[in-house]
Formats: C-alpha cells, structure tokens, sequence
C-alpha cells in the first residue's frame, strides 16, 4: 500500500485516525498546563519536566502486571475505557489547591494505565490495515501526532495567555471525553487478538520470548535509548525558555511531521533501513548546538532539524515487525512503546537533575552527546551482528512460534478474528 487515498478508503481508519487526534490533542494541551502549572507552583525544572514526562516512568511498572492485555482484551472498550480514565483524571489535576504530591499520584496512575494504550492501538491498527500497509499507516498516525503536537502547543500556549492552567486542564478532559466517543461510535467490536486472560506470567513470557534475539534486543534498544536522550532535551522547554516553550514544541512537533512523512511517503522500502543510523544521529546532534545558549528562533530551528530523525522510529518499528510472528505483534509493538515512554521519563528525570545542578543548557548538550554515542554503539553492534550472521555455518537469529498458549487455542483465535 503506497496510496494516501487507499489507507483512507481502508473501512474504520478514519474514525480510529480522528479518535487518536482528540486523544493527542488532550495530551499535548493537558501536559503543556501540567508543567506549566507546576513549574509556577515550584520553580523546579525537575518537578516541571517529571510532570510532563515522569508518568511514563509508571508505563514500565505496567508493563510488567498489563501489557499481555494488548492482545487478550477487546480493543475498542480498552480505548474507550482508558480515554475516560484519563480525562477523569485530568479533571483531578484541574481541582485548586491540589498538594504537589497528589499531582503526581495522579499522572503516575495515569501513566500505569496508559501502558496498555500503545499496544493495544498500533495491535488494532495491525487489523485494520493489511500488513502491507503498516509502514505508511504508521507514518500517517505519526504525522497526525505531530501536527496535533503543532496546534496543541501552540493552542495550548495561547490558551496559557488567555485562561489559567486549570481552565486548560478542563479542557483537556473534555478532548479525552471526545476521544472515547470516537473510539466507542466509529469502530467495530473485536475480538482479541490472543485467547487467555490477562496476567503478570503470561507478560513476562511473551516478552522473555521478545527480548530473546540479539536483533531484537540491538532493534529495541536502538528505539529506546537515543529517543529517551533527545526527550529529555524536550522536557526543559518550559524551563528554558519559560515565554516560548509552547513555541519550541511546536516547531519539534513540526520537524517530526516532515520526517514521518519523508520516510513513511516518499522514501522507496528499499532505502528505509539505511536511514536508521543518519536518522538517530540527526536527532540528537542540533542539541549539542545548546551549548552556546541560543536565542528563541536558533534553538526552535535547532529544534525542528532535530525532530526530522524521529522518523527513526519508523524505519525500527517496520524492523521489529519483520522480525516478530503476527500473533504476538500486539505485545511486542506495546513492549517498544512502554520501554520507549520509560526511557522518555527517565531521560526527562535524568535532564531535570542535571539542569538543576547546572543549567538547562548545559543539561541539554549533555543529554545529546549521550544520544550520540548510544547511536554509535549500537550501530558498530548491529554491524558485528551482521557479520556473524553472515558467516559460514550460522544461522539467522528468528523468533520461534509462540509457546504462550497452546495449538487449538491459537487457531480459533485466528478464526474468531476472520
């Protein structure tokens, strides 16, 4: 599938396309208010980067008890029920006078049922699309995600100019609200993709069979690491620049939109996978340019150079999936998104510590350097793997079939989903 018009005569990619729009509008605003509201209340940039981000340290802790729910729960009422959770914790976080301390036990429970949204979102997308079709059906989601990154902050600042982080964070709720709506009315009831309940074994066997393959180990790390690094640069915007942070995540959000649409749309296949090294690099080296301490306009061009290597993630997802049995892509497209977001929090933790003993600047150019130097290493890895691979007598690192339930059970599920 190479055709825009295609993907958008594909029956229920529009509706899921528009209730994942609402849901990204909800969390840029809402996360933009967040920090905002708690860098006013503290002066931290630790406080007001974990904020932002920090929930999705919490995504780690569910994937351990929930992730083998991507693809043993029915995907529209797990949607619709995490929408409605997140905007009614959003709500929460809206009421005046709530403690520091119970804004963060609300965004990190949010971030421990939001563990479960990405593989059960890009599962379902795996359904809707034909397997040809991923790359570019990916692409667009990414693409929708930064342009909705480009308005929400915008929006979002604006709003902050206009209305109180309160009034914002309302107003968020209402988008997650929408959000289940579109989710609940537009799509079709499904059964789950893999029979068996939902539990912390069958998690933690499906993904020891993932993290089992050095190829896969060297393909996870390379969407974690790097991206996590570059995160963090992100989450010391608003300290930073406190006047043009909503400026700032508009133009990466900007950049991430060309690169998405670079490498899903215009790059043929057949190059995608050279671009994975350039890309992670192109991601992390305009921020070493932070350690001059650049205006407003030089670092938000910095910015949008940057995030054209977020289509990265792209070329390594199409990577994992070749590499992954098509029942467990669920699991293993949720297992890249939560250890994505963890490594998102930590680096966002990681940079609010150093920019509290430093400077944000400084933290920043740090942050890149690492990211630099991860993507060189893992890419000198690959290369040795490849040469081993390549080697008389050896065999190519593939996954077995699944051992997570038994034979019957597997075929009535591929029955029930026909």
């Amino acid at each position: 599938m190479r055709s825009y018009r295609t993907l958008f005569r594909t029956p229920e990619f529009t509706p899921f396309l528009l209730s994942f729009a609402a849901h990204a509008a909800a969390q840029t605003i809402g996360g933009l208010a967040l920090g905002t509201l708690v860098f006013r209340a503290t002066g931290s940039p630790l406080l007001s980067a974990v904020s932002m981000f920090g929930p999705q340290l919490a995504q780690l802790l569910g994937a351990t008890f929930l992730l083998s729910g991507a693809d043993r729960l029915p995907p529209r009422a797990i949607l619709s029920g995490l929408a409605l959770a997140f905007a009614a914790g959003t709500a929460v976080l809206a009421l005046p006078g709530l403690p520091v301390a119970a804004v963060f036990a609300v965004v990190l429970a949010q971030g421990l049922i939001a563990s479960l949204g990405g593989g059960v979102r890009a599962g379902l997308l795996n359904e809707i699309l034909p397997k040809d079709g991923y790359v570019l059906g990916r692409s667009v989601f990414n693409m929708l995600w930064g342009l909705m990154q480009v308005a929400g902050f915008a929006t979002g600042g604006a709003l902050l100019a206009l209305l109180t982080p309160r009034t914002c964070l309302l107003l968020a709720a209402a988008l997650y609200v929408l959000s289940a709506l579109g989710t609940r009315l537009g799509l079709t009831a499904r059964p789950p993709r893999s029979a068996g309940r939902p539990s912390v074994s069958a998690t933690w066997r499906t993904n020891a069979l993932l993290w089992s393959s050095r190829p896969r180990r060297l393909t996870y790390l390379g969407l974690w690491i790097p991206n996590g690094l570059v995160v963090g640069c992100d989450s010391l915007f608003v300290s930073y620049a406190p006047g043009a942070a909503g400026t700032l995540f508009a133009c990466g959000a900007l950049g991430m939109f060309v690169g998405d649409v670079t490498v899903g749309r215009l790059v043929p296949p057949a190059v995608r996978p050279r671009l994975a090294v350039p890309l992670r690099l192109l991601l992390a080296a305009p921020y070493l340019f932070f350690v001059l301490q650049p205006g407003v306009v030089v670092a938000a061009v910095a910015t949008a150079v940057a995030s054209v290597g977020y289509g990265a993630s792209l070329v390594l997802q199409e990577r994992l999936m070749s590499l992954t049995p098509d029942d467990l892509a669920g699991q293993a497209l949720g297992l890249h998104f939560v250890g994505m977001s963890t490594l998102q929090g930590v680096g966002a933790a990681l940079a609010g510590t150093v920019a509290q003993l430093t400077s944000p600047a400084t933290a920043m150019t740090l942050l890149a350097a690492a990211s630099v130097t991860v993507t060189l290493t893992l890419a000198a890895l690959g290369r040795q793997e490849e040469r081993q691979q390549a080697a008389p007598g050896t065999r190519p690192d593939v996954l077995p079939e699944p051992a997570v339930t038994d034979a019957p059970r597997r075929g009535a599920r591929r029955e029930g989903a026909q």
